[in-house]
C-alpha cells in the first residue's frame, strides 16, 4: 500500500464549474471537488450513499425539495435514490464519498488518466 497524492490524480471539468480528482477505493469513491461561485449542479439520483462534507465555502445542497446551506465543516449524508441538486453561493472545496464505488466516475478517471499518458 502506497501513499496517493491528490494532485497527481488528473483534474476533470465534469461539468461547467465543477473540477473534480478521484480516489477509488474497494468500496467507495471518493470526489474531490473545486466548485466556482455560482456553478450548479442539475437535480439528480443515484442508487449510492453519499456523504458531502464543504472543506471551504459555502454550497447549497436541495435533498428531496429541501435546500440546505452548507459551511466549512458540515457534513450531510444523503441516502441512496434520494433526489438532489446543489449551487456553489461561493467558490469553495468539496468532498463527496460514495458507497459502493460509482464505476461510472471510475471510468471516467480511467479515460482522463489515459488521455494523460498519449
Amino acid at each position: 500500500m502506497s501513499a496517493l497524492l491528490l494532485k497527481d490524480q488528473p483534474e476533470i471539468e465534469m461539468i461547467p464549474g465543477y473540477f473534480v480528482r478521484f480516489v477509488h477505493t474497494e468500496n467507495m469513491t471518493l470526489s474531490f471537488l473545486q466548485v466556482r461561485a455560482g456553478a450548479t449542479l442539475p437535480e439528480h439520483d443515484h442508487p449510492h450513499e453519499q456523504v458531502s462534507m464543504v472543506q471551504e465555502g459555502e454550497f447549497e445542497l436541495t435533498v428531496a425539495g429541501k435546500p440546505i446551506l452548507l459551511k466549512p465543516g458540515e457534513v450531510l449524508v444523503i441516502p441512496s435514490g434520494v433526489r438532489h441538486s446543489g449551487r456553489a453561493i461561493t467558490d469553495c472545496r468539496l468532498l463527496d464519498v460514495f458507497n459502493p464505488v460509482r464505476e461510472d466516475y471510475r471510468a471516467l478517471s480511467e479515460k482522463a488518466k489515459a488521455a494523460l499518458n498519449q
